[in-house]
């Protein structure tokens, strides 16, 4: 999975395949999310909003970056 780990609490953030968010803390707690930061499921009820959309939003082309097909 594509993710990053937050830089204050080391929680993992990672997309679910299924247009969420999946966030794992660092004692295996974990909870999933919409790409708003708004709780599904799991037993972590609160995640940084903004880090929900980076990880969970689109991918988006950037004209400064060449990518060899």
């Amino acid at each position: 999975m594509r993710g990053m780990k937050h830089p204050f609490g080391r929680a993992l953030y990672e997309q679910d395949g299924q247009g969420n968010v999946l966030v794992t803390q660092t004692d295996g707690a974990w909870g999933r999310f919409r790409t708003d930061g708004r709780w599904i499921e799991g037993e972590v009820k609160e995640a940084d909003p903004h880090f929900c959309g980076w990880v969970g939003g689109p991918l988006v082309a950037n004209h400064r970056i060449k990518v060899d097909d």
